[in-house]
């Protein structure tokens, strides 16, 4: 089976591939790595880059600083401290880099409760489709200075499951997890040399998990464990996944033309389905609804469109930017559920008004939807 060629696609670069195992930035890699991802957006596929590495560039940036010897070694402060001084050298590192192909970077730093909260989910999602929009490839990285979740070992794992809740909230065609290993092995290959590569997952089950192992090392915090927590978010987004080696050749444009590469984690459901199922899950909990006129309902349910406001007849309950609330027909029938891409307050002042006339009057203008086709689920 091979992957149909994405149109936008995220990249995940391990800490073992940007440092080569050592305490600094590999830059022979990193420039490599910025070659194939030009190449790619050369063709048309927008990339958005999730990097580990900021905490090894710290080291570096530390042995030059005088104070060094005050910092308590092992604890989640020393590692903070560590990220915030390599996060500038990173950054520098990929904008020279890209400088060379004409292409401008944009970082962002995000934490979890950033794609855990609705409003800031809506925020980032807008946010890195305006920067993807306008050709610049977004750099993500978890916010380590104010979440120490990742750097305590309790949640992503070197950024692996933050690229797949990130691969879903920019409605990504495909992911790809990028290392030192060439993808999933039955045994680890560290211990068994001869482990044999599995080159398509279509169901995590005990085989696969007996599979997995943690970091082989100190310097990353993931491992196939985290990788698999990633596939499995990604699979459940209908978003297929990739791990593969970063140091071959092409290997970013090998794997968007469906090439047999790595380990492939093959989703069973299609993105709308799971986008739907999405929504849904949390429809018992939407906090108020809105009515529509029949030209609202019928280009909804037909044409696939989002929700204006100039068809919003009347607005029931109090929401906010994010919340999942319910569109219904005049007479109560529901049409479906979806996010408020602003609160019931600035609904009630907009309802039955071109989408032109918003920022007049409210003051900011967060689109001209109440509710986005994308985020819109239809039962």
């Amino acid at each position: 089976m091979e992957l149909k060629r994405p149109k936008r696609i995220v990249v995940k670069l391990g800490t073992n591939l940007l440092t080569s195992g050592k305490d600094s930035l590999d830059l022979e890699v990193i420039g490599a790595i910025c070659e194939h991802i030009a190449a790619v957006k050369a063709s048309g596929v927008e990339v958005l880059i999730v990097s580990s590495g900021a905490v090894a560039a710290g080291r570096e940036s530390l042995s030059r600083t005088p104070g060094k010897g005050k910092l308590q070694l092992g604890t989640v402060a020393y590692r903070q401290a560590l990220a915030a001084l390599g996060q500038p050298q990173l950054m520098m590192t990929f904008e020279q880099l890209f400088a060379r192909n004409n292409i401008e970077v944009a970082q962002a730093l995000i934490s979890r409760g950033d794609l855990q909260s609705r409003s800031r989910y809506l925020n980032v999602r807008n946010t890195l489709d305006a920067l993807l929009s306008i050709g610049a490839v977004p750099i993500i990285n978890e916010n380590d200075v104010v979440a120490v979740e990742e750097l305590a070992g309790e949640v992503y794992g070197d950024n692996d499951r933050l690229s797949a809740m990130l691969a879903n909230t920019i409605d990504a065609n495909l992911l790809i997890l990028l290392g030192d290993m060439d993808g999933l092995h039955a045994t680890d290959p560290h211990i068994d040399p001869n482990s044999e590569l599995i080159s398509t997952v279509t169901k995590i089950d005990d085989a696969i998990e007996n599979s997995a192992r943690g970091p082989h090392d100190q310097r990353g915090s993931g491992g196939m464990a985290s990788k698999l927590d990633a596939a499995r978010l990604s699979m459940d987004s209908g978003i297929p996944m990739v791990i593969a080696s970063g140091r071959v050749a092409g290997v970013i444009e090998s794997i968007c033309k469906g090439e047999m590469i790595g380990t492939r984690f093959e989703s069973a459901v299609s993105r709308p389905e799971s986008r739907k199922r999405w929504i849904l899950t949390g429809r018992s909990e939407h906090r108020g609804s809105v009515a529509i006129d029949a030209g609202a309902s019928n280009a909804l349910k037909n044409r696939g469109n989002s929700l204006l406001p100039i068809g919003i007849v009347s607005v029931s309950g109090s929401f906010k930017r994010g919340d999942i609330i319910e569109v219904t027909e005049i007479d109560g029938t529901t049409i479906g559920w979806g996010l408020a891409s602003y609160p019931s307050s600035d609904v009630e002042l907009i309802k039955g008004v071109n989408s032109k006339a918003l920022p007049d009057l409210l003051g900011h203008y967060y689109g001209a939807e109440v509710i986005h086709r994308n985020n819109l689920a239809l039962p």
